[in-house]
């Protein structure tokens, strides 16, 4: 999964956060741009696994168990996995929450992590292999200038961490 994070460094170049419709499934925005849920939805896909169809299909049988802050009535597979409190209730429900610590030695490579950035704005990216000099890894994101790699993992509230089970 780092990997195939990694790789879309330098692709995706963008930050667009513009609605769109989508194929679906494997619907995805142009890869040179997207968001930060872009980059583990690509990864995932990757690997085999379709977040935007796996979260349509939790959303369609357990609706009522997902946020409803942006006024759906029902589930939007164009937009519901590009939203972070959903991939956190979606991750939450597959059994792949973990302790929120203050160790960076917790989080491992391919571990997904979420923040709160303030004033409502919520952020998701992948722990990768690399540490900076303290031994804390980076993460592999996009908040706003394409997907990069960076020392990130304490600079914003934690409120999520995860790590997926084999997705195949």
């Amino acid at each position: 999964m780092v990997a195939a994070a990694r790789r879309q460094i330098g692709v995706t170049v963008g930050y667009d956060a513009e609605y769109r419709a989508l194929a679906y499934p494997g619907g995805d925005v142009p890869l040179n741009t997207g968001v930060c849920t872009d980059v583990v939805t690509r990864a995932l896909r990757d690997q085999g696994f379709d977040l935007q169809r796996a979260v349509h299909q939790d959303m369609a049988s357990h609706f009522g168990n997902y946020p409803h802050q942006w006024g759906l009535r029902a589930p939007d597979p164009n937009i519901d996995h590009r939203r972070v409190p959903n991939l956190m209730t979606f991750f939450r429900r597959q059994g792949w929450e973990r302790a929120i610590t203050a160790d960076p030695g917790d989080y491992h490579p391919g571990d997904v992590v979420t923040w709160n950035l303030g004033g409502g704005t919520t952020h998701i990216g992948i722990v990768s292999g690399p540490k900076n000099t303290a031994a804390c890894p980076l993460v592999i994101h996009n908040i706003g200038q394409g997907t990069r790699e960076e020392d990130t993992l304490f600079a914003f509230k934690i409120i999520g961490h995860y790590r997926l089970a084999k997705t195949d």
